[in-house]
This record gives C-alpha cells, sequence and structure tokens, in this order.
C-alpha cells in the first residue's frame, strides 16, 4: 500500500494543479474540486477544583482538510490530518500529523472500483461498519481494494481486501469479505407496482492475523457471517438482521473460545400524524475488532447501536449515556408518537406532538459452561436478572403561536454505572430528570431560546440542574450562555458551577465558534459508543470552512 500511495499522492496533486491553471477546461470537462477544512483547538487552565488533568503543553489542538476531486467517472480525494498534541478526551495515540486518508474511484454504469482509503458497511454494520465520527475521535477507515458490481438491476455485489486505520498506522489483522444484497422487486417485476417490496441480504467477512501467543492456540482466520430481510408494505417496515462469529479469543472476552451471535429486530408503523416503533436486540460475544488485543474504542470492525433513544439536550446525552455491551446484552425499545389535530382543544391552532418513549438493556441469562474454555452458556431468548440501561420518557412539542414554541420531556433512568462504564463502587443509579425548552421569535432575524434541565439523584454526585440562555441574530450570529450546577453533591466543596460562554460566527459555508469556561468529566456517546471526556477550564476555538 505504501507503493501505491506514492503513486496516487502525486497524480492526485498533479491532477489539481492542472485543474487550477486550466480554469476554462475544468468548466468544459465538468470536472469539480470541493473540500473542508477544521481546526478544533483549546487552551487548558489549572482547576484543581473540577479535577482538570495538568496539560504541559497549554494548548492542544485536531485539525483537518479534505480535498475531493471528480471529472467524469474518475474520483479522487485526500484528507490530511494535525493532532499537535490531540486535544484532552480523545485518543492519545492520534499524535502528530499525515495523510491517513487517500483514495481513487472509476464508475461505469454497471461497476464502481476503489482503492486507497473507503469506508463501507455490509447491512446493518452487524459484522462490517466502517465509518467516521469525528466527535469521537472514532475512524476505522479501511485501506485497500473494494469492487461494487450491479449484475442485473436491483441485485448489488461487494468485495473487498483491506486494513483497517490504526491512528496513523494499520490494524495488523487482515479483512477479506463480501455483500450482496437482492431486492427482489426490481430484479424480478421490474415495472410492477406490487404494495408489498422484499429486500434480502447476506454478508461474509475475515480476519486474518498471526498467532504470537506464546501460551494460547489463537485462531488466525475468524470469519463472521450475516444475513437480513427487509419487508415493506404500505405504512409497515419490518427488518431483521442476524449476525454469528466463530469463536474469536481476544482482550475483550477474556480469551473464550464461544462463538458469537448478534440479532437485531425492528418493525415501524407510520402514517399521517402517527408512528410507532418496536425494536429488540441481543448481543453475546459479538466484539469483533482487527487486533484480538486492542480495547475501547480501537479497531473495532462492527457496528452495534445501542437500543435506545440518541438524546440531544445536555444532562440526558453525557451525565448517563448508555454504551452498547458487545460481550452481551438483551435490548428493547419501544416509542409511539402523534400529533395531536389542529383546532382541538390540546392541540390548539398548529397542534401538538407527543412522543412516548421506553427502552431497557439487561444482560444474558448466563450459566457455568460445561468446557471452560467457552466461558459461559446462555439461553437465546431468555433475559438476564441484572439490569444495565433502562429510559423512559415523554416529550411534547408545542407551537402556541408563531413566535412562542416550546418543548417538555419528563425522563426517568436506571442506570447500571458498573457494567456500562465499567467501572466498581458505583452502582445502579436512580435518576428522574426533566427538560424544559422554551424559545421566542421575537422578529424574523431575532430568537431568544432557554432551557432549564434538572437531574435527581441520591446515587453518584448527586443532582444536578442546568440552565441555557442562547440569541441567534439570523443567519450570522449567535451568543450562548451554559450553567450546570452540582447541587447535590454530598460535598459540599464539589458543589460546584460549571459555567461556559460560546459566541459563533457564520457565514455561507464558514463558521467560526469561540467558548470558555468550565468543562464537567463525564462520557460523550454517538450511537452506543461512547469516549471519556475529562474535565477542564479554558478557551476553545472551533473554526469550521467548506467549498
Amino acid at each position: 500500500m505504501k507503493s501505491l500511495f506514492k503513486l496516487l499522492l502525486p497524480l492526485f496533486f498533479l491532477i489539481i494543479s492542472v485543474s487550477h491553471f486550466s480554469a476554462q477546461n475544468i468548466l468544459t470537462d465538468q470536472a469539480e474540486l470541493h473540500g473542508n477544512f477544521q481546526l478544533d483547538a483549546q487552551y487548558y487552565n489549572v482547576d484543581t477544583l473540577i479535577g482538570a488533568p495538568i496539560v504541559p503543553e497549554k494548548i492542544l489542538s485536531n485539525g483537518f482538510m479534505n480535498l475531493w476531486y471528480t471529472k467524469g467517472k474518475f474520483s479522487a480525494g485526500i484528507r490530511y490530518e494535525n493532532y499537535l498534541n490531540v486535544m484532552q478526551g480523545f485518543d492519545s495515540r492520534y499524535k502528530g500529523s499525515g495523510i491517513p486518508f487517500r483514495f481513487a474511484t472509476y464508475t461505469n454504469d454497471k461497476l464502481e472500483a476503489t482503492v486507497g482509503n473507503f469506508y463501507e458497511q455490509f447491512g446493518g454494520g452487524l459484522i462490517l461498519r466502517a465509518y467516521e465520527e469525528r466527535g469521537l475521535g472514532f475512524d476505522n477507515v479501511l485501506d485497500g481494494a473494494r469492487v461494487k458490481y450491479e449484475p442485473i438491476p436491483g441485485l448489488i455485489v461487494k468485495a473487498l481486501v483491506a486494513r483497517q486505520r490504526a491512528f496513523f498506522s494499520l490494524s495488523p489483522g487482515i479483512l477479506r469479505g463480501g455483500d450482496i444484497e437482492l431486492n427482489i422487486n426490481d430484479a424480478f417485476f421490474a415495472g410492477k407496482d406490487y404494495k408489498t417490496r422484499v429486500v434480502l441480504g447476506a454478508s461474509a467477512l475475515s480476519r486474518f492475523q498471526d498467532d504470537q501467543d506464546p501460551i494460547y492456540n489463537l485462531p488466525e482466520n475468524v470469519a463472521a457471517f450475516g444475513g437480513r430481510l427487509n419487508v415493506i408494505r404500505g405504512k409497515f417496515n419490518i427488518a431483521a438482521e442476524y449476525g454469528y462469529k466463530i469463536n474469536d479469543p481476544s482482550a475483550s472476552n477474556k480469551l473464550i473460545y464461544r462463538p458469537g451471535q448478534a440479532l437485531n429486530l425492528s418493525a415501524t408503523y407510520s402514517t399521517k400524524g402517527f408512528g410507532l416503533l418496536v425494536s429488540a436486540k441481543r448481543l453475546d460475544n459479538f466484539d469483533f475488532r482487527s487486533d484480538r488485543s486492542a480495547a475501547g474504542n480501537a479497531y473495532n470492525i462492527n457496528f452495534l447501536p445501542a437500543a435506545t433513544r440518541q438524546h440531544t439536550y445536555n444532562l440526558p446525552a453525557t451525565i448517563y449515556p448508555y454504551a452498547t455491551q458487545p460481550n452481551g446484552e438483551m435490548g428493547y425499545q419501544v416509542e409511539l408518537s402523534w400529533r395531536i389535530k389542529k383546532g382541538s382543544l390540546l392541540g390548539g391552532k398548529y397542534g401538538t406532538e407527543v412522543t412516548i418513549n421506553a427502552s431497557g438493556t439487561n444482560g444474558l441469562n448466563k450459566t457455568e459452561a460445561s468446557n471452560d474454555t467457552l466461558g459461559y452458556e446462555s439461553e437465546f431468548f431468555k433475559i438476564g436478572k441484572e439490569v444495565y440501561f433502562r429510559d423512559y420518557h415523554v416529550e411534547i412539542h408545542k407551537k402556541f403561536n408563531k413566535s412562542w414554541k416550546s418543548t417538555l420531556m419528563l425522563l426517568y433512568w436506571v442506570y447500571n454505572k458498573d457494567v456500562v462504564q465499567g467501572l466498581k463502587g458505583f452502582g445502579t443509579i436512580y435518576a428522574p430528570m426533566a427538560v424544559l425548552d422554551v424559545a421566542y421569535k421575537i422578529n424574523d432575524k431575532n430568537t431568544i431560546r432557554i432551557e432549564a434541565q434538572s437531574l435527581l439523584t441520591e446515587q453518584d454526585a448527586g443532582s444536578w440542574a442546568m440552565g441555557l440562555i442562547e440569541y441567534t441574530y439570523s443567519p450570522n450570529w449567535f451568543v450562548a450562555v451554559v450553567d450546570q450546577y452540582n447541587f447535590g453533591n454530598k460535598s459540599e466543596d464539589l458543589r460546584l458551577h460549571y459555567l461556559t460562554g460560546n459566541v459563533g460566527y457564520m457565514k455561507k459555508g464558514n463558521r467560526i465558534m469561540i467558548g470558555y469556561g468550565r468543562q464537567r468529566a463525564g462520557i460523550f456517546c454517538v450511537g452506543g459508543v461512547c469516549r471519556n471526556v475529562p474535565a477542564s477550564n479554558g478557551l476553545t476555538i472551533s473554526i469550521l470552512s467548506s467549498f
């Protein structure tokens, strides 16, 4: 791959140079160059009260730039990244600078071929999902070759061989796999308007990694298989996906030889003013990585979303968010949403939107295995007694007139901190929460928004309150002040305020935001994947530009 990189990089810059000095030719040949740039930096103050780590450099930063070139059936791109040094809360192995992403793609009517780096997902991602989540510092992009082919309408075949990104290097494991997806209606009944649509899919993926363990006999080739079904009829959508992985002793599962299984089920019904979601999942020893010795968020091959709603409000999203437990969990989610009609007593002039959600996750029902190397046995449909997480909430959106609108959310959470965060001595936390979000539109350019949030608990660090006031001058400016107050801490010295102010400016493809204040230590999660955020105090700046 190093030789491939040396070949592609000069070629890419040659194309850019020719494009730059031949603008008229670009327009004629319909060539395009796009990209974006982002820099996040923070100056760190010493703050022993909140337990902020001391930063010798004082200033840490994360930055990147993407450049994408397309012309006809050809496209190419690179990304330069810079961490000097990486900001607190991100993996310290992101250190230095380089070009960890570069690719070239050729596409015709039936075939797409890519060499270099690429993101890919098989089905829902149970056995493979390569993606980037910059807010988490997560990027498991693949480096190799991939082919997509559509031999007939409705049938898509994918094949790849690659290694994963490992910060500024590559993982030791080699991935080889393929996926096939068949849309039965498009393939066999094109032009016919059947009410029922059916999509089938199947995947296979293997990881090869040398066995260099002096004690254990570790499998060098670990294979995973997946199958999926999606049935759509009118307002109903039913989806099922199952994954199976052969024995894969690793650091994550404490070197047991038990096979892994995963099952995701969901059903939705949606019509005007009404929606229903029901989903269930089971994970059993399904942590899959391109390095068997890895832990944390590094080297993940697959994606296992949490069976919970992804919250955006501050306290529900950052105090006790749920992180998927790939070694074993069973979860469910039920969400009912409807719109109370306009003109009714509760609907008012503009109607009222109501959402009720209940989700929960338990551990597996485990018994001692007859064979010690298997670790444990577990009945597939039997739920374990240990509660990991519960989220019950009601959310009401109401627009009162052209100027006033609000959101009210009431929540009750049960959170097993020892299991979810891999800690000891914290136990289970029981926390009712409330959120009130009110926005007042003064005129077409000026809006004021106020949030008030509370979390009440006798466990852990005790109760919290949060307040926000935000002023927006459209379309360019916004100013916000946020305060989190740990008023329920058992230690009076730790009943602290975490006050932060932010100002932002946006124009066309540019955005600049500057903030100053305290950051509470906590967890930041996206889709069940989380990172720890340490406490900090200081000045932050974020610059984003796209073209």
